[in-house]
């Protein structure tokens, strides 16, 4: 049996869950998601969601898991959501939002202007004497790492000085620059 496909997933007050041709929707306070699925068989009884395999064929359980896995996610994030974090490290590194519109100002001729989808909550800290931070805010998952990961990419951090977009809390691989 799959470590993480066997554990139940219990529902929270306040989200409903209707399964109806390999089809599950999950719908709460901030939102809906729906998510297909193939090859496993989901029960609610009393609360409690399981998710049972019909064999022990290598793709049945890697599914297992993974529809596992994918929605407890969408309980989580329809009933309490999710957070990432972006810091910008760098010397005239800046970040502002007009609505769902990013601008970022990451060291190249020209702002990077992103259209943020509108799923997701677009909010930039500034505070004199720290990094800018960017914090998104969704319901989610898949979606929000998606644009943190597009964000991250348009500067990767360095590994000398540590520039660039980092996740916050992120541990960077440092090297040592030239010895004379």
């Amino acid at each position: 049996m799959s470590r993480i496909g066997k554990n139940p997933i219990s529902i929270p007050a306040g989200v409903t869950v209707e399964v109806s041709d390999n089809i599950i929707t999950v719908k709460g306070k901030l939102g809906q998601l729906t998510q297909e699925y193939s090859d496993i068989t989901v029960k609610i009884e009393e609360g409690v969601i399981t998710l049972e395999r019909p064999s022990d064929h290598k793709d049945q359980r890697a599914k297992h898991g993974l529809y596992r896995s994918l929605i407890n996610n969408m309980i989580v994030g329809v009933s309490e959501g999710f957070t990432k974090e972006l810091e910008l490290v760098g010397v005239g590194y800046r970040a502002s939002n007009q609505g769902q519109k990013l601008d970022l100002a990451l060291g190249f001729s020209h702002n990077i202007i992103l259209e943020v989808a509108p799923e997701v909550k677009l909010e930039t800290i500034s505070e004199k004497g720290k990094n800018p931070i960017v914090k998104l805010t969704s319901f989610d998952k898949q979606l929000l790492g998606a644009i943190a990961a597009k964000i991250r990419g348009f500067r990767k951090p360095e590994p000398y000085k540590g520039k660039g977009v980092k996740f916050v809390g992120e541990v960077l691989r440092r090297k040592a620059g030239k010895s004379a």
